[in-house]
């Protein structure tokens, strides 16, 4: 079994040049369009942020300020292991297939989809191989971060998803 990189990266280099409000700040100004953010070769992420772009209108600077202090408290370690250090490597399951019903929620302009063989992975069905009891909720004017921009909305699809298979 491959273990998580525990090393500090590059990721973290460059979050450490800010304070964590403002790495907060960027992440979301950046992560909340449609475009992938693609840094250049002499780039970092935090360096193609427009300082002056305002905060999406769904997250306040008070909703900012709460997550500074928690992300001041903990760091974003956690958040960097999980999702860019986690084990890629070989899957050594033979059978990949999720035998449990399976709700996605996903914005129709998360940026996500925009990566090569996302959008026919996902919106065009080929995940339902792996995922077969898998509901998915597109909710078209979404983001990556849609538990935030349309919280009521998406409690109710996990409220009916629940009530539906439990």
């Amino acid at each position: 079994m491959k273990t998580f990189l525990k090393q500090p990266g590059r990721a973290e280099a460059d979050f450490s040049r800010f304070d964590v409000k403002t790495v907060l700040r960027n992440i979301y100004i950046l992560f909340s369009r449609s475009e992938i953010p693609i840094a250049q070769k002499d780039q970092e992420i935090m360096d193609i942020v427009d300082s002056s772009s305002p905060l999406p209108p769904w997250f306040t600077e008070e909703d900012l300020a709460i997550y500074a202090n928690l992300y001041t408290k903990s760091g974003f370690s956690c958040p960097l292991q999980v999702s860019y250090r986690g084990p890629h490597g070989e899957i050594t399951t033979t059978n990949p297939k999720l035998q449990v019903p399976v709700l996605l929620i996903m914005g129709g302009k998360d940026y996500f989809l925009k990566f090569p063989g996302i959008e026919d992975y996902i919106i065009g069905g080929k995940v339902k191989e792996c995922m077969p009891d898998m509901e998915m909720q597109l909710l078209p004017s979404g983001t990556h971060f849609i538990q935030e921009q349309l919280p009521e909305q998406v409690n109710e699809l996990i409220i009916s998803f629940l009530k539906k298979h439990f």
